[in-house]
């Protein structure tokens, strides 16, 4: 497809990436630990849970990263928190029925990895004490830095029903990887792959970023094709979010070496194409799946939903955060663990959960949830299904947003009618972008160059 990339430059402006709404900027201490142990205690039983585990912990700094990490290579740092862990479970027990049904469970970090196949025994045994109902078809998975993982850490994790994988890539390009501080050649890649195979995960995904020091479309082009290679079932492209005012380690990265908005744009336009032409479908904002996947299944149905762990057929569930900065959603709230490992431990030293801080949706809020949470997922809107779910006219309620939209369906990056609004192939690039036409706190951000990463 040959687009004018320049004229899409006026959309890269900071915005969310919508992994929730309203954003973690809308968390605060306002929302009480006392009210968080009221929702916790409250939740529906019939309702299954979605468990998330951090596991923070790595030996180096890429300089991409935008994960909270902790960095050290003391076995004593890793035992510390392992019983940390299990104290939080304790405390969580008397505020959760451990009994409802798991139908997901997610170890994300950090490196995950970084812990031995016996210290992640220790974590998934504690874990299956308290939670004694996986589903069998619970999607279980783990995040892998392919320079981190052996066969026995791989034969732990198979035989504790991890049935996901996930393997950070990035780019192959050398010059990229020596900018960021992650050298990972490709043969190190392929052999964690195989490990993947061998132990019979069902689906084993990669995640690429553009946007990242010395990347050129001719580079990425590269990278793709000796990814592609790996067969992998999933592909995450992500846009690489520059937030050096965030993240100390970003301010090693050279901004000049950066390639531009346009470059970006042909960069993901050009993915979409090869990975489609390449058996692949599009799903969401960044996500790839072959037709056979559970995810493409789902997209079809429109029952394609987003959390923070990305993009999941598992709606409908109570996503529980443990560990430091652990986030977890309720039907009209979110919360979120401290980030700060003092804060953290000294809280489960009172007998109380981590908490920190988080907030409770009004129906306002669960209404544009439910908006935007459509576009980032099914990059489409159902007028009619909208009004039967919340009883309130469309188009009367977002009046301003439609016509804030009314330039993207002028360049035909969605189409609009009674019924729907879609957006077109070129307008996925730009989802975030629409999104923000319903967040209703964008405008108390709007000055600020320092709040969210840039779209484009």
């Amino acid at each position: 497809m040959d687009l004018d990339y320049t004229k899409f430059l006026k959309y890269s402006k900071p915005g969310p990436r919508y992994t929730s709404y309203p954003t973690a900027l809308e968390f605060s201490d306002a929302y009480s630990y006392n009210e968080y142990i009221q929702k916790l205690e409250s939740q529906d039983p019939s309702r299954p849970i979605s468990l998330y585990f951090h596991l923070p912990f790595c030996k180096n700094a890429c300089y991409f990263c935008g994960c909270n990490v902790v960095f050290t290579s003391k076995e004593s740092k890793m035992l510390r928190y392992i019983d940390y862990l299990k104290r939080e479970l304790a405390i969580l027990s008397k505020h959760l029925d451990m009994s409802r049904q798991v139908i997901q469970m997610h170890f994300g970090g950090g490196t995950p990895t970084f812990f031995s196949a016996e210290q992640l025994k220790v974590i998934i045994d504690e874990i299956k004490s308290y939670f004694p109902n996986f589903l069998p078809d619970a999607e279980i998975s783990c995040e892998i830095d392919p320079r981190h993982i052996d066969e026995d850490q791989m034969r732990v994790m198979s035989e504790a029903g991890f049935n996901r994988v996930s393997f950070g890539i990035q780019d192959f390009n050398e010059e990229v990887q020596v900018a960021v501080h992650r050298v990972q050649p490709y043969e190190i890649t392929k052999n964690a792959m195989d490990l993947a195979r061998k132990y019979n995960m069902v689906s084993v995904n990669v995640d690429l970023i553009y946007g990242l020091p010395y990347q050129t479309l001719e580079t990425f082009k590269d990278t793709l094709s000796l990814a592609l290679t790996l067969d992998p079932d999933r592909f995450a492209v992500f846009n690489y979010a520059h937030v050096p005012w965030l993240k100390k380690t970003m301010r090693k990265i050279d901004e000049t070496t950066l390639p531009l908005p346009d470059e970006k744009l042909k960069i993901m336009q050009y993915t979409i194409d090869f990975l489609t032409s390449n058996g692949y479908k599009m799903i969401g904002m960044d996500h790839f799946a072959k037709p056979e996947d559970e995810l493409f299944k789902a997209i079809e149905k429109g029952e394609l939903h987003r959390n923070f762990q990305g993009y999941t057929t598992k709606g409908g569930a109570d996503l529980i955060g443990v560990g430091l900065t652990s986030i977890g959603e309720g039907v009209d709230s979110y919360n979120q663990n401290f980030k700060d490992m003092s804060e953290y431990e000294a809280a489960i030293d009172e007998g109380k959960l981590p908490f920190e801080r988080g907030v409770v949706l009004n129906d306002d809020d669960q209404i544009r949830q439910y908006v935007i949470m459509e576009l980032m997922s099914n990059f489409k809107i159902d007028i009619e299904r909208f009004n039967r779910l919340f009883e309130v006219d469309f188009h009367t309620y977002f009046a301003d947003a439609l016509e804030e939209l009314e330039p993207f369906a002028d360049e035909e990056l969605i189409s609009m009618d009674a019924t729907h609004i879609e957006c077109s192939q070129t307008g996925t690039l730009l989802v975030r972008n629409i999104a923000m036409a319903f967040d209703a706190y964008m405008h108390q951000h709007a000055g600020s160059q320092k709040t969210f990463s840039k779209t484009v």
